[in-house]
């Protein structure tokens, strides 16, 4: 993980406008969005979560879905390049989410996986800290959606429809 990245200070317009970019073209291209995002956890039982540079926040890492391409395929691509991480065994299918706070045609397939990490990652223009965190000390900023998702996998609260 960088330190000393204070979170806006990583958010810059240059950031923001490409983040606006790449979500209209896709409303515009795509009748509907679909992404993955999984709860990635390593052997010690810690979860990965990464901070990206265009949005506020802690979140599990994820992407979008491209044509020709399977869940499991993109979910496989984008931990890879969120984090050098590789799937132990088969992932788990939790849930299918309507993230309406996005647009009001973008799902997201929530897997549970656990993971190796074959390298750190380091910081870039699209990840600027990545780490794994022990489920009592997830680190300040993380996501409510985060958090929402959490809970829900470890049954303290039924899985909502909408993200």
């Amino acid at each position: 993980m960088s330190e000393g990245v204070a979170p806006d200070e990583s958010r810059s317009w240059r950031a923001r406008l490409l983040g606006w970019m790449l979500h209209s073209y896709f409303a515009l291209t795509r009748s509907m969005t679909m992404g993955v995002r999984a709860a990635c956890f390593d052997q010690e039982g810690r979860i990965f979560l990464v901070r990206h540079s265009y949005i506020a926040g802690w979140h599990m890492p994820g992407g979008g879905v491209e044509r020709h391409e399977t869940v499991e395929q993109a979910l496989a691509k984008e931990l890879r390049e969120e984090g050098n991480l590789v799937i132990s065994g088969r992932p788990q299918l939790f849930q299918v989410y309507l993230n309406n706070r996005t647009s009001k045609r973008d799902h997201v397939v929530f897997f549970r996986v656990q993971v190796e990490q074959t390298a750190p990652r380091k910081p870039d223009l699209e990840i600027v800290e990545s780490g794994f965190f022990s489920l009592d000390a997830l680190p300040p900023g993380t996501t409510k959606a985060t958090y929402r998702r959490l809970k829900e996998l470890e049954g303290g609260e039924a899985p909502s429809n909408y993200w």
